[in-house]
């Protein structure tokens, strides 16, 4: 396993200062983590950047790729409605790169709050912090890259699409491939709806199609095998269905969600793009450009203006976020290596089993690369 070279002590205390100094309480995360879980929360296309470990009775497990679904899990084992978290260790993930580290460290925190107003006030928190951490590191040619999965749902409803084509969209949005896929589908006809199974699950909330397919799988004696969870599979079914029943986009629609996809400019430009590309029903996507507004007013104190973009389309490598998404980027390592990641996930919570209306955002920052004599 290729091991990413230590950072100077004083480097690691600057990068570390923003994020312990944010009110927030020291976590750690098990070495171990449960591989089904990650797969049914972060989608089916890790698996090929996990380390798995299977246990002597076959039970899978992975060394953790991040620390985000752990601390949001030890949270919701707390009871608490609100708490904030930072932590430093070292994460593992499979690179297809032979320069690439596969063991790296990680320093991150992660906020929790009721439901309710502030979200746009802890987006840019949030980011800042990450900013200032990164920039602790010494470089000098970084750039802030902001992006919202949220933004993308409210685009969609503006357009006044079916109801099963515009929902099909909005669960793709952080998942470039999948969308993309879709806006390939321009005037394909219905199919046969996917098969029985898939018809019944589409029509259930995803917790249910879920248990469902475990009571099937519980009756006829079958043991899944993969690593790939119920929720996974359900999911997986449910779009196979969708796909086939519902109508695909319109040329004039497709031509619109692409040219949202590939906005990349200054946040004021990026977002009068976005209003002239709007269909008619835009009152949600109004007020997410409001909301917008607030978070880069908030976010002025923290980050420069010239070196803040706005790009719909970023994502991560992990398709559980749902709002705001950022990278903090340095021009030398190049997109593919950005300095620092983030942003919220609400949704998780509710995935993990939270029956409160928890918020959530989190940053992490790689040390090695926020390190003028990092390139990794």
């Amino acid at each position: 396993m290729r091991i990413e070279p230590a950072v100077p002590a004083q480097v690691l205390a600057a990068v570390r200062a923003p994020l312990e100094s944010s009110r927030a309480e020291r976590a750690d995360a098990p070495l171990l983590q449960p591989l089904n879980l990650l797969l049914d929360l972060a989608g089916e296309a890790m698996r090929a950047r996990l380390f798995v470990v299977q246990s002597e009775g076959g039970t899978e497990s992975c060394l953790r790729p991040d620390f985000t679904v752990a601390i949001a899990r030890q949270h919701l084992e707390r009871g608490r409605a609100a708490g904030a978290y930072w932590y430093e260790g070292a994460a593992f993930r499979a690179s297809a790169g032979a320069d690439r580290p596969e063991e790296f460290v990680q320093i991150g925190l992660e906020m929790f709050s009721p439901g309710g107003g502030g979200v746009e006030a802890a987006d840019a928190e949030i980011a800042g912090l990450a900013w200032r951490a990164a920039e602790a590191g010494g470089r000098k040619d970084l750039s802030l890259w902001l992006g919202d999965v949220a933004l993308f749902a409210a685009f969609v409803e503006s357009l006044d699409l079916p109801d099963g084509l515009a929902a099909r969209l909005k669960r793709v949005a952080g998942r470039p491939r999948l969308l993309w896929n879709e806006l390939s589908r321009v005037g394909e006809t219905s199919g046969d709806g996917g098969g029985t199974l898939a018809g019944l699950l589409a029509g259930l909330p995803e917790a249910k199609a879920a248990a469902l397919l475990e009571e099937v799988w519980a009756l006829a004696g079958v043991e899944p095998v993969g690593g790939r969870g119920p929720a996974e599979i359900a999911a997986r079914l449910v779009r196979k269905a969708e796909a086939a029943r519902a109508p695909a986009l319109t040329a004039g629609q497709a031509d619109a969600i692409r040219a949202f996809m590939a906005i990349d400019d200054e946040p004021s430009y990026a977002f009068a793009q976005v209003r002239r590309l709007a269909g008619g029903n835009d009152a949600a996507l109004k007020a997410a450009l409001a909301g917008w507004e607030s978070r880069l007013l908030e976010l002025s104190r923290a980050a420069p203006a010239d070196r803040t973009r706005f790009a719909p389309a970023l994502g991560h490598a992990f398709d559980y976020y749902d709002g705001l998404t950022f990278e903090v980027r340095s021009e030398a390592l190049g997109v593919e290596r950005p300095v620092a990641v983030g942003g919220r996930y609400d949704g998780l919570l509710a995935r993990l089993g939270d029956g409160a209306d928890t918020r959530a955002v989190g940053c992490m920052v790689r040390p090695w690369r926020a390190w003028t004599g990092g390139e990794a």
